[in-house]
């Protein structure tokens, strides 16, 4: 199967237009880890986010690039101050980009956030370019 998704890694790569989008008031922090998978009605994305709601998300799609951006805050705690003495979990804004290959159904698109996972579905259509039209030929 030929590869239909790149991760933007450097958002460098990214279109200027695009690396606005990513930048305004962005600068990451955290990488939430995600899985891309393809099946013949087109494209889920599951990106693991235990502890971030749904308004802290906000998800964009322009020019085949996914743009996925949010921010995940820490739990406070009780009591005020605490000492670490294990840190693994990463917090902070964060913003990952995706390019994907086809033509998507955007209008159709769904986003779901469950028990710590987003599930984002972009069905595919019919490719439009590239494919004969017919313009019917009137005559009076």
């Amino acid at each position: 199967m030929a590869q239909m998704a790149r991760v933007y890694v450097d958002r460098r790569e990214l279109p200027q237009d695009l690396q606005a989008l990513l930048e305004d008031g962005l600068s990451p922090e955290c990488t939430p880890p995600f899985d891309i998978i393809e099946t013949a009605a087109g494209v889920e994305v599951l990106m693991d986010l235990p502890g971030v709601s749904g308004d802290e998300i906000e998800i964009m799609f322009a020019r085949n690039v996914l743009l996925i951006a949010g921010r995940k805050l820490p739990r406070a705690f009780d009591g005020g101050r605490a000492a670490f003495h294990v840190a693994e979990r990463a917090f902070g804004r964060f913003g990952r980009a995706i390019t994907l290959d086809g033509a998507f159904d955007t209008d159709a698109a769904t986003a779901t956030l469950a028990n710590g996972e987003l599930r984002l579905v972009l069905p595919r259509q019919a490719e439009r370019r590239g494919g004969p039209i017919r313009i019917p030929v009137r005559t009076p």
